[in-house]
This record gives C-alpha cells, sequence and structure tokens, in this order.
C-alpha cells in the first residue's frame, strides 16, 4: 500500500491569532515578541519579511527594518488555546497524527481511499479548521514527512499541495538547499562554498560525496534530495509526561532543603524538554507526608519549557501545597501534556541575552552532565536527576539565580 502522508501548518499561527482578537490588524505589518529594545521576534507577518524581518531577530533590529510595523507582546496562554482547538479537530477527524509543535502536524492518511481520495479528504479537513477556528492553514500531501513538509512551505500562505508519487524528486529538485529539513545555517554555509546551491546538485552527486563532506548528517540530507527519507509518523498521546520524585532518608520540615529540592527537580525537567524539543502544558507537585497521606495538585500553562516560567509555578504549587506543617516524606514534580517545539516560540518578553544563556547552559549539560552547571537555588540538591558529579571530582560551575 503506497503511503500518504499530510504535512499541516498554521500560517504565521501567532500573527494570525492575534488578527483574530483584532481585526483592525489584518494586513498591517506585525510583530509578535519582546517589546523591549532587548526583545526577541517569536513570529511576524509576511508584510514584515519583505524587509528582512525573521523571528529570532532582536525586536529592535526587527524595528529598525520596518518601523511602521505593529508591536504585540503576545499572550501564550491565547496561542495554547488556539492550538488545543485545532488539534481536537485533527484528533475527531484521522486515526493517527503527530503533533510536531504548537502549530504543525502530521497525519498517515494511507488506505483512505486512492490518493485522490486522501487529497479531497486532506482539502475537508483543511476547510474545517478554517471555519471552525478562522485560522489560516496550509497543507502539503505526498508520501513521505518529509516531502510534505517542503510541499507545505511551497504551498504557503494559506494554501495546499500534492505531489503526486513518483514526483517527489522532480519537486525537490528545482528548491534551494535550504528548504530540505536539517540543512542549517553552518551546514549551508559548507554546501555553498562547494558551489551547491539547488537540491538538483545533491540529487546528482553520489552519496560517498556527501558523507566525506558532513558524515552521517550529510547521509541524511542525501535521502531527502532524493525524496526518500521516511521518517515515521510518531502518533500524539495527550498525557505523555516526564517526573521526578524523591524520597528522603530522613522526613523532614527544613523548608530551605524541600524548596532547593523542588527548584532543582524543576530546573532539571525544563532541561529535559529544551534537550528533546519539548513543551509540556501542565505542572504537577506532589507531597508524601509521615503518615504516608500523599496530596497533589496542577496547574495548566502556556506549551513552554522555560526555567522562569516552570519554575515559580513549581515553586507557587508546593506553597499552596504544603499545608499540614507535617514532616515530609517525599516531594515530586511532573510536567505533562507535552507536545514537540522549541522553547522560544513562548518567550514573549526575553531577552536575547536570556536566550543566550539557557542555550549556553544547556550546551555545557550536554557536554559534561545535567549539573555540570545550575542555578545557585537549586545547589543541595545533589541527587535530582541523576550524578551530581560530571567532572570527576571537580566542582560544579555554579550560575547565580536571580529572581525573575
Amino acid at each position: 500500500m503506497k503511503k500518504s502522508i499530510l504535512h499541516m501548518d498554521l500560517d504565521t499561527f501567532f500573527v494570525s491569532c492575534e488578527r483574530l482578537i483584532d481585526s483592525k490588524l489584518q494586513k498591517r505589518p506585525l510583530l509578535v515578541g519582546g517589546t523591549g529594545d532587548r526583545g526577541v521576534v517569536s513570529a511576524c507577518s509576511y508584510e514584515t519579511r519583505k524587509f528582512g524581518v525573521h523571528s529570532g531577530m532582536s525586536m529592535k533590529l526587527a524595528k529598525r527594518l520596518c518601523p511602521e510595523a505593529v508591536v504585540i507582546r503576545g499572550n501564550a496562554s491565547t496561542y495554547s488555546k488556539y492550538s488545543h482547538l485545532v488539534t481536537d479537530i485533527i484528533k475527531e477527524s484521522v486515526p493517527i497524527f503527530e503533533k510536531a509543535s504548537i502549530d504543525e502536524f502530521y497525519a498517515d492518511l494511507s488506505g483512505m481511499d486512492k490518493f485522490f481520495g486522501s487529497y479531497k479528504y486532506a482539502s475537508e479537513l483543511r476547510a474545517t479548521i478554517i471555519k471552525e477556528t478562522g485560522l489560516p492553514i496550509s497543507f502539503g500531501l505526498s508520501q513521505n514527512k518529509i516531502v510534505s513538509k517542503v510541499a507545505t512551505g511551497e504551498a504557503k500562505p494559506n494554501n495546499q499541495l500534492r505531489i503526486d508519487h513518483g514526483f517527489e524528486k522532480s519537486f525537490l529538485a528545482p528548491l534551494s538547499i535550504r528548504k530540505i529539513p536539517s540543512v542549517g545555517e553552518k551546514t549551508y554555509k559548507i554546501l555553498r562554498n562547494l558551489g551547491i546551491d539547488k537540491v538538483q546538485v545533491i540529487q546528482q552527486m553520489p552519496v560517498e560525496m556527501m558523507t566525506s563532506v558532513l558524515g552521517v548528517n550529510g547521509l541524511t540530507i542525501w535521502k531527502r534530495a532524493q525524496g526518500i527519507d521516511n521518517p515515521p509518523l510518531i502518533p500524539f498521546h495527550e498525557r505523555k509526561s516526564i517526573s521526578i520524585e524523591r524520597t528522603f532518608t530522613k522526613d523532614t520540615i527544613d523548608m530551605v532543603k524541600l524548596r532547593t529540592t523542588i527548584f532543582a527537580m524543576a530546573e532539571s525537567l525544563a532541561y529535559q524538554l529544551r534537550s528533546g524539543d519539548k513543551l509540556a502544558a501542565c505542572i504537577s507537585v506532589k507531597i508524601r507526608y509521615s503518615d504516608f497521606n500523599t496530596y497533589s495538585k496542577q496547574q495548566k500553562i502556556a506549551y513552554t519549557s522555560a526555567d522562569h516560567v516552570i519554575i515559580p509555578k513549581v515553586l507557587d504549587l508546593f506553597d499552596s501545597l504544603y499545608q499540614r506543617r507535617l514532616l515530609i516524606r517525599l516531594v515530586g514534580v511532573k510536567l505533562s501534556h507535552i507536545v514537540s517545539g522549541n522553547y522560544q516560540i513562548n518567550l514573549f518578553d526575553d531577552t536575547q541575552e536570556m536566550l543566550s544563556l539557557y542555550k549556553a547552559m544547556d550546551t555545557i549539560r550536554s557536554r559534561y552532565g545535567e549539573h555540570s552547571i545550575q542555578k545557585a537555588s537549586g545547589m543541595g540538591a545533589k541527587t535530582i536527576g541523576g550524578s551530581h558529579n560530571p567532572f570527576n571530582g571537580e566542582p560544579p560551575i555554579i550560575l547565580a539565580h536571580r529572581k525573575q
């Protein structure tokens, strides 16, 4: 049976949500993100892109390039609400789907009538989403996730594109190598220095040449250029979660120790989210007292994996939960409602300095171990998340915690 994989992407999602709320923003250049000069652009309308504006750019530079743009700080909870609406529609319409991020979805339509039947079904699904949510959405349909994702990019804005079986290679050939997923800035520069600018050039190259230049990633890029890479579709599970619990060797009522432990748990889980390119939308805290009575409390949040969002919420939940003033035997933290996505999309009021700090800290953790660097407020909780001594006896780097 031939595969039919659908990729759907909500167009300029944050911008579209803001325009639903305020119709006066229609067709106006719009920037969503940090409103200060040190803020970061989380999303931008198509009207701003002709001036060279793009997401991830400093807000100061974006406003300089497009001074007439309307700047909005953004509301993560609003965007999460609309994402849930679209997710519910897709969940009711297709048997298997993957939520790749807050605004991006894959669905397996294989076996649903013939190929044209799948395209018709996808068209009807897109029309339903637009009608029920008011959000523009584009899709690509082909035999695998990679070609479908590229097709969606070519279909935008607010359109759709089908690549028939056997035409994947010819569809990709004239496109820029930047269109291939996994070709980042560094890889792009390497390929351009070799005189490679179009996908067709990679298609004509021996795979051995690509692997000699880029290693394993070269093989992946070569296969994607041929339209033959077939990564699996990961079914979406709403209740997926990660958690950490600690049972103390001796029951305690030491609030400094308890809050330090909770802080370190939250910091560890947030790092795990970022390292796996995940976002969470629900936080839970659990307490077990010395009499073995167990209590928990949870709170839904906007999709995030940022320390400065998750840690204060965890501490607030703990403070509201701890009311009996008995000795505590166990504490735990859980993050749930997890989807794939980059944590930067929720940092509306962050500075470039903060984003760079997160990236630098996570790079150190990935190389030397999770607890090679941590905030001072989490020091002392040595058993959280595994080994606390990745330097074989050398002390970890301590980063002073500053209240946000």
